[in-house]
């Protein structure tokens, strides 16, 4: 298990793309309406659009493990109470489930 991103939820996306870009100076690797990513070392910071479920300012840690499916079924055995299982999104074998203090977390499969 690692952690790949942090994801920030944003209320305008170019705004914040280039506060982190010019302000802070970080480098982007992928920007687009939906998902823009920072190259911040082996942690990419990532911005999404802001909704109801996710409000601006608001963040979600991102982990990789390099089983999804056997990740899901121990953290289930060890009482993880799973929001999504594993599903494919846009291309990637993804589950989120809920920290101690509800915070939803994402984890996905890694190559």
């Amino acid at each position: 298990m690692r952690l790949n991103y942090a994801i920030k939820f944003v209320s305008d996306m170019d705004a914040a793309v280039a506060f982190y870009r010019d302000a802070l100076g970080l480098t982007p690797i992928f920007q687009s309406p939906f998902w823009s990513e920072f190259d911040t070392g082996d942690t990419k910071l990532a911005l999404h659009p802001a909704s109801d479920e996710n409000p601006a300012g608001s963040v979600q840690l991102g982990f990789g493990t390099a089983d999804i499916d056997n990740f899901y079924a121990a953290g289930q055995a060890e009482g993880l109470v799973f929001t999504s299982a594993p599903t494919d999104v846009h291309g990637t074998r993804v589950a989120r489930f809920r920290d101690l203090d509800g915070a939803e977390i994402s984890v996905s499969q890694t190559a």
